[in-house]
């Protein structure tokens, strides 16, 4: 939130899964709330919430999830039962899985991407769900160009469709263990892939206290 408070940013958006793998859910919530002026909800905050089967999650996810379950406050549960999946009344379009399945789909190749930008209004989409710091662009072609997002790259976004993905700010999985976010800047329609560090040892160490299973911790050094 300094790294992008510094940038300049006149609002921060939220993909989705606020909660769901860390061991501070409810001030991850609280942070949402004050700081986001678009917020989604994510596969994992639905789960934490109850409103979708933790069958679905792997073992560590799933002991996860029912661990925030637990102990959401009512005041993050609210918070969180009032956001969607999707958002496309901005001038960028916000899902947090895939155009196609905001809850769900996971968007890493370029026909699955092609197929989704099919069924969306907006020219550019922003999307969630995988972590992975991606970007597909479409011009007149049927299959989407595609590629990794790293640090400090810039895409011109003002001609044909794109579809986005800033990766993951507490449990990137593209190698890089540092939080990852997307600068936006809409007069000039470009993207601008960001990563910043954090205090990874903090978050792992909490995570070990709280009983939480260890893969959950040990994969933030890592970027997995």
């Amino acid at each position: 939130m300094e790294d992008i408070g510094a940038a300049g940013a006149d609002e921060t958006w939220c993909l989705g899964d606020v909660v769901g793998y860390g061991a501070q859910p409810n001030e991850c919530v609280a942070l949402a709330a004050e700081r986001c002026e678009r917020c989604l909800v994510g596969n994992h905050d639905l789960v934490a919430l109850g409103r979708l089967d933790v069958s679905e999650f792997s073992r560590s996810a799933a002991v996860a999830a029912i661990w925030t379950r637990e102990r959401l406050t009512a005041d993050a549960r609210s918070f969180l039962d009032g956001l969607e999946p999707r958002d496309e009344n901005g001038p960028v379009a916000l899902f947090h899985a895939s155009p196609r399945d905001p809850v769900w789909e996971y968007v890493l190749s370029a026909l699955v991407a092609g197929a989704c930008m099919d069924t969306m209004d907006a020219r550019v989409g922003a999307i969630g769900h995988s972590h992975v710091a991606l970007w597909f662009h479409r011009d007149g072609g049927e299959v989407p160009a595609q590629g990794l997002a790293h640090a400090g790259m810039e895409s011109d976004l003002s001609v044909g469709d794109w579809l986005i993905n800033p990766g993951g700010v507490g449990q990137p999985r593209d190698g890089d263990p540092r939080a990852a976010w997307l600068l936006l800047d809409l007069d000039r329609w470009t993207a601008s892939w960001r990563r910043v560090d954090y205090p990874i040892e903090t978050a792992a160490r909490a995570i070990e206290r709280a009983g939480l299973p260890a893969a959950l911790a040990e994969r933030l050094y890592y970027g997995q």
